[in-house]
């Protein structure tokens, strides 16, 4: 089979398009033929050995994609034929997987193999930052970073589907778009977004901020909580990791908490069969619409990561891992 590995930790340079041995079927695994699969900002760290989990080279990279069950174990959960999305920690970027069961996600027919690829850990991520770490309640504000990217775009949706109302922050008119399409109640441009948040809530400000960005706008966002409001740390794609003057927390009684989920399912492995059960029936209703992703073949796996680099791509990045024959 086919797989994109990292071979050298030098940027996305460091990839190659390689054929491996299809891995072995083990008792107990479910094997997955994968379609597509998902590309994420940790992807782009890996690539220059600088996230927090390293490997040893060559590895394959991707943690999330979505196919059809080649076969699974009585008492699965699935069954041969099934759509599935998956989470394969060791690697996604490659034709087929083998999975515990626990990581494979029955999906409802509404929802394409190439959306489905980009669920996982962007959807995932986002309800775990809402629901378990912001503990997130109808009818509440949101504020979100980076609205026009894959988490920015499942932060307005998921949120939208849980009854929140959304403010989306953006760069420029594109992007703008971009958020408006998939739902925002509102959006501000990154530029004087707290006086624009204050203007929307009528001086009352936000009740969460979800921030993948970081960077200079992290102190802004915390003058734009309102009281007993929470900011949820889930990255640094801005770059600069900032720091936090406490005293702003203590006026208003706000918080800053993390959302980092891949740890938190380390130590929780079952937490994401939980989430999807949640998730599945917004999904199934069309509550949570997933949009399709930008695809591109598997030979191109570097160019998706210099687009994730130069923060110039919209929404959801996905590999397309089937075979010529496949795709005709």
């Amino acid at each position: 089979m086919h797989a994109v590995q990292l071979v050298e930790a030098v940027g996305p340079d460091g990839l190659r398009l390689v054929e491996v041995d299809e891995p072995h079927a083990a008792d107990g695994r479910v094997v997955v033929d994968l379609a597509a699969a998902g590309v994420s900002f940790p992807d782009l760290l890996r690539t220059m050995g600088s996230y927090q989990m390293v490997a040893d080279l060559p590895c394959v990279l991707g943690v999330e994609g979505a196919g059809v069950v080649r076969s699974a174990p009585p008492g699965s959960g699935v069954r041969e034929g099934d759509r599935v999305a998956v989470l394969a920690l060791d690697g996604a970027w490659q034709q087929t997987v083998t999975l515990d069961p626990t990581a494979v996600f029955p999906l409802p027919d509404g929802v394409s193999l190439a959306a489905a690829a980009g669920i996982v850990m962007n959807y995932l991520t986002v309800h775990f930052a809402l629901d378990e770490r912001a503990r997130c309640r109808a009818g509440e504000v949101v504020l979100v970073h980076g609205a026009a990217g894959g988490i920015g775009v499942a932060a307005l949706r998921v949120a939208s589907a849980l009854g929140l109302t959304t403010i989306a922050v953006v760069s420029n008119d594109a992007k703008a778009a971009v958020a408006e399409d998939n739902g925002a109640d509102h959006v501000v441009r990154v530029d004087g977004f707290k006086d624009a948040v204050k203007e929307i809530t009528v001086g009352r400000g936000v009740d969460i901020v979800i921030d993948p960005v970081g960077g200079d706008r992290f102190t802004d966002s915390l003058r734009s909580l309102a009281i007993g409001g929470r900011a949820v740390v889930l990255g640094f794609t801005g770059g600069s990791i900032p720091t936090v003057k406490v005293n702003r927390l203590l006026m208003n009684n706000g918080s800053v908490v993390g959302a980092g989920w891949g740890e938190y399912i380390r130590v929780d492995p079952g937490y994401p069969s939980r989430q999807w059960a949640a998730l599945h029936p917004l999904l199934e209703s069309g509550d949570l619409g997933i949009p399709e992703p930008t695809v591109l073949s598997m030979d191109r796996a570097a160019d998706a990561l210099r687009l994730l680099e130069s923060r110039t791509s919209t929404g959801k990045i996905v590999l397309d891992l089937r075979s010529d024959a496949e795709r005709r």
